[in-house]
């Protein structure tokens, strides 16, 4: 297995502290703040220990409440809300220096069959003909604000094979197109033994999940966001529905689009699929999008 997946799947493993309480540390990111895919997946991480491990998260909704330190370690506690007969509900809070970084409700239910349909996977090129990453954005490194950047937010992420079906918004500031994004990720490396596991390839979702969810927001209005400075952002609150089965370790398509935004904030839907079609989860996301007060005069 890749080193830097090790990492983050360690990052992911949880110390058991007490019954409900669990801590949790970080890995360096590009900006001094912690991920918040990071602290989504851990809270996630922290919920599924409580619950039977026949019933899996079926959805998510959180919120980011306070800036979270990258250098102190994350307390979550997690509340039993609920177990019923069919589904089961917790709560978690994420603590770091004595206050709530962040806020998580989660709903588990047993597997069952019903009514099933959902809409189709819209096109997109085959991910092995677009480039990797670290061959994509060190094309644009004069565009960022520090052209060091490039190589920090490589090695935050170098855990995720993340490909953009068209240009991303740093590459496109300045021209508005329509507020729309796909990117293909899976991690690099195989999940196997212990971490071939259904909870494990959820929590891997949910920490990439907030990776590019608000480029389409950036795009309605051609603006790069913080890797070009023009946009200070952040994520104000998360939601998550699991559809179907799939696979960290095997590409999925992460489609997206921005219906609004207005007030400093904007609002972004996605929407994964697997490599064969199936719709396995739907994210909403609003986001902080502010622009920087030197622009604003």
């Amino acid at each position: 297995m890749d080193a830097t997946l090790q990492f983050l799947l360690d990052l992911l493993d949880l110390e058991r502290i007490e019954e409900d309480i669990f801590r949790g540390n970080s890995h360096a990111s590009v900006v001094p703040r912690v991920f918040g895919g990071q602290v989504a997946a851990q809270a996630l991480v922290a919920a599924c220990r409580t619950v039977p491990e026949e019933r899996l998260p079926h959805s998510l909704h959180s919120y980011f409440l306070r800036v979270g330190d990258p250098g102190a370690p994350i307390v979550y506690t997690v509340d039993r809300i609920r177990d019923g007969r069919s589904f089961t509900t917790r709560r978690v809070v994420a603590v770091q220096h004595g206050q709530a970084i962040f806020h998580l409700s989660a709903s588990f239910q047993h597997a069952e069959e019903g009514l099933d349909h959902q809409e189709p996977m819209p096109p997109a090129p085959d991910p092995e003909t677009l480039l990797p990453a670290e061959e994509l954005l060190p094309r644009y490194s004069h565009l960022f604000w520090d052209p060091g950047v490039v190589q920090l937010l490589l090695d935050a992420r170098r855990a995720i094979d993340l490909r953009y079906v068209a240009d991303p918004p740093f590459a496109t500031a300045g021209k508005p197109r329509e507020p729309r994004s796909q990117v293909w990720f899976r991690v690099n490396g195989k999940l196997a033994g212990r971490y071939d596991n259904p909870v494990v390839h959820l929590c891997l979702g949910t920490y990439v999940s907030d990776m590019n969810l608000l480029d389409s927001v950036l795009l309605a209005h051609g603006r790069g966001g913080w890797m070009t400075g023009d946009i200070v952002g952040a994520s104000l609150d998360h939601a998550m529905w699991f559809h179907r089965p799939f696979r960290a370790d095997e590409w999925l398509l992460y489609d997206t689009d921005s219906p609004t935004s207005q007030g400093g904030r904007g609002l972004a839907r996605g929407r994964i699929f697997t490599r064969d079609g199936r719709l396995a989860v739907s994210v909403i996301q609003e986001g902080l999008m502010r622009v920087p007060r030197t622009e604003q005069g």
